[in-house]
């Protein structure tokens, strides 16, 4: 991903001048009703942010699980509203991906400030940066991505991140599934693993001298 308008980790790692580095969380495919409040539990028992990129229509069927994230300090980001390959859609159909979920998110929780865009599966494209621009969205991509969808096991997800953590490094996580495979998510859409391996990976980035911080504000 050599995209200039897609952002794959924070450059301004340090805004505070703390000397900490700094590393941001992030998940996609949710709201989940199982799995996204264990997540949130996790997070506010270790006082880190993250940022949702949300699927609309898994918004608008959990508003109160974005109403939490908002309320508990999280950001809450743009996952399209059904999760589609964006390279196989036609402009409008981009468009419409994106508009329809932001009114997803603002339905659910007026509050909330949309301000970062994911393309599903990491699949950019000319058409979904433009469209992105359109509907003010910076588009984020990410630099550390242990594959915890796939299930590799707790220890897995945890080495992986720390093994390519660095300072500014967006962290690739999930608390969901697309809904083109909800049927199938038995073992295989199950977040266990990935409750599991934040309660260790938050704690073991502390000692490696790593801060979590919420995205910036700006674009």
């Amino acid at each position: 991903m050599t995209h200039v308008d897609c952002l794959c980790e924070v450059r301004s790692d340090d805004p505070e001048g703390s000397g900490r580095r700094s590393v941001y969380l992030t998940f996609d495919d949710g709201p989940n009703p199982v799995f996204t409040p264990e997540i949130l539990d996790v997070l506010a028992e270790q006082r880190v942010p993250a940022t949702f990129f949300v699927i609309g229509a898994h918004a608008l069927q959990h508003p109160d699980l974005i109403q939490r994230m908002v309320a508990e300090g999280h950001a809450v980001g743009n996952h399209t509203m059904t999760h589609p390959d964006m390279r196989k859609c036609g402009f409008s159909e981009v468009q419409r991906e994106l508009f329809e979920t932001n009114a997803a998110i603002l339905t659910a929780c007026p509050q909330a400030s949309v301000r970062y865009f994911r393309a599903p599966y990491g699949a950019w494209s000319e058409e979904v940066f433009t469209a992105s621009q359109i509907a003010g969205l910076a588009a984020l991509h990410w630099s550390a991505d242990p594959r915890d969808w796939s299930r590799p096991g707790v220890d897995a997800i945890v080495d992986t991140v720390l093994t390519s953590v660095r300072s500014g490094s967006i962290v690739l996580l999930h608390d969901g599934c697309p809904p083109s495979e909800l049927t199938q998510c038995t073992d295989a859409g199950l977040r266990d693993q990935t409750i599991a391996a934040l309660s260790r990976l938050i704690p073991a980035l502390h000692d490696r001298g790593f801060e979590i911080r919420p995205l910036p504000q700006h674009h």
